[in-house]
């Protein structure tokens, strides 16, 4: 194999690429966050069999390094409903966390998603599994509806400002193939 077949250069960046971190920012600046009492904390780390001096993730076992919602919080570029509660989150590593995305916690679990835990190969994902069914019938998550909240006209203005911004990232792509093109251009010379 030559060195150039092993070689693979970065792509550029596409800024209409970060649209769902434009949505995730939509979403999660309106999302409530509900503090729990050390209580809650207590009890759903013994539903999940976690310990908090060593915190470890609920679908795979690899140390924690965050608190996944179990529920997705976003659907269909909309949010689904429910918020960021202990009935709604979970310890996750990084791994599960990026892997899992928006998906169904049971169906990515057992499925063939990139690092799921079942392309992993964890051992004890039946116990895993059930442990997460016990936490989720646990407590009622939340299930809120945003528009009926805050009323239809200013629920439709904070969308028609994602719009407006999607449209504008897309602009700006066009505006950076231009860029990339004439410097490209350059440098042929």
């Amino acid at each position: 194999m030559g060195v150039l077949t092993c070689f693979s250069m970065p792509r550029p960046v596409r800024i209409s690429g970060r649209t769902s971190s434009i949505t995730n920012a939509f979403v999660n600046g309106v999302i409530p966050c509900r503090r729990p009492t050390e209580h809650e904390v207590a009890e759903a780390l013994r539903i999940l069999e976690l310990s908090a001096d060593d915190l470890r993730c609920a679908y795979c076992g690899d140390r924690s390094t965050e608190w996944d919602h179990l529920r997705p919080l976003i659907a269909a570029r909309r949010p689904t409903g429910y918020m960021s509660e202990i009935a709604n989150l979970v310890p996750a590593c990084g791994k599960c966390n990026q892997s899992k995305s928006g998906a169904e916690w049971r169906t990515w679990m057992l499925g063939p998603a990139r690092l799921s835990p079942a392309t992993r190969g964890i051992p004890d994902l039946d116990a895993r599994v059930a442990r997460l069914e016990q936490f989720a019938s646990w407590k009622e998550a939340t299930k809120f509806d945003f528009e009926a909240a805050v009323g239809k006209e200013l629920w439709s203005r904070h969308w028609a400002n994602w719009e407006k911004l999607y449209a504008l990232m897309h602009e700006c792509e066009e505006t950076a193939a231009e860029i990339r093109a004439a410097v490209d251009r350059s440098l042929e010379v």
